[in-house]
């Protein structure tokens, strides 16, 4: 096989064997386009390059500035391509197994106090031209406060997930493992809200001869759903109904803010750990940080002794 084909096969192989979701292949395809590339402009391929191309090519990611996280992941993307390669026999090494990752950033993630995420789910009641579209974007917020899911995992809800007044929402996350989420009230009245709406509309559309709709929030894009982009624009819109900071609100910031309340409110580490999909607990550790630093504030804040 030649080295010019060998990412193709293993984005195959992610997909196919790995269940890679499309997102995380995307991402793979990316980084080695840049990565080939690079390499091809100092006459070097993927069949030559040695310990040292790859150390130099790091060098010259972080010199474009790229931040820590990037230049981790377009790492670990080498480091899979040489294995895949080297465990199908195209090469007799891996140049890349021994080369140290940038280190993980120390930045803990933003969050939302309980009063902020009340007024942002208000403002999706709220937002919207039309009274379906509010129904749906009061859905969105709900569920994604009620159960912490990945973005992606919540535009792509199929609609048969939300049948039956379900009191357990079934999630299909990274590399096709499912779990199980329990629903909030608000969140099971918003959630039988908008598939009553969005039933209707399907009705409609079968009514002219078109087919109905398998997401739960579906658009007449080629991804037959809400992209996350999409969604994204819509919650910046909605903070700013709700008057919070579009700068600190994001999809994932509702994710942060589902599992510091939790813990906030004495939940266990691994139950929350189920929750997100985290397949490491070490990976939700990070919450327990955020609920120290902001024992610290509070502390500074409000004790006589650490007053100026």
């Amino acid at each position: 096989m030649s080295a010019a084909n060998w990412p193709g096969a293993f984005l195959e192989a992610q997909a196919a064997e790995r269940g890679a979701a499309d997102n995380t292949t995307a991402a793979y395809a990316r980084d080695l386009s840049d990565f080939t590339g690079w390499l091809a402009e100092r006459g070097c391929a993927l069949d030559t390059a040695q310990r040292a191309d790859v150390e130099a090519y790091l060098i010259a990611c972080e010199a474009q500035g790229l931040a820590v996280a990037t230049r981790a992941r377009r790492l670990s993307s080498i480091k899979q391509l040489y294995r895949f390669a080297f465990e199908e026999g195209l090469r007799e090494d891996n140049p890349a197994v021994q080369i140290p990752g940038p280190g993980k950033s120390k930045r803990l993630p933003k969050t939302l106090t309980i009063e902020e995420v009340d007024r942002l789910l208000q403002a999706a009641t709220e937002h919207g031209r039309t009274e379906a579209d509010r129904l749906r974007n009061t859905c969105l917020m709900q569920l994604l406060y009620a159960t912490g899911m990945r973005v992606t995992e919540l535009v792509t809800l199929p609609a048969s997930a939300a049948r039956g007044d379900p009191r357990m929402l079934l999630i299909r996350g990274k590399g096709g493992k499912e779990r199980m989420v329990p629903l909030s009230p608000p969140a099971r009245e918003a959630l039988a809200a908008w598939l009553a709406c969005r039933d209707a509309q399907d009705e409609a559309a079968r009514a002219k001869g078109k087919p109905g709709a398998p997401h739960l929030f579906p658009s007449r894009g080629k991804a037959g759903h809400l992209t996350r982009h999409a969604f994204y624009l819509q919650i910046k819109d909605m903070a700013v109904r709700a008057g919070v900071s579009p700068a600190k609100v994001t999809p994932h910031t509702l994710r942060h803010a589902f599992a510091t309340h939790l813990l906030q409110n004495g939940a266990d580490l691994r139950a929350i750990q189920t929750f997100l999909g985290h397949a490491d607990v070490a990976t939700t550790e990070i919450y327990t940080h955020v609920l120290e630093e902001r024992l610290r504030e509070l502390v500074l804040d409000h004790h006589p002794l650490a007053r100026d």
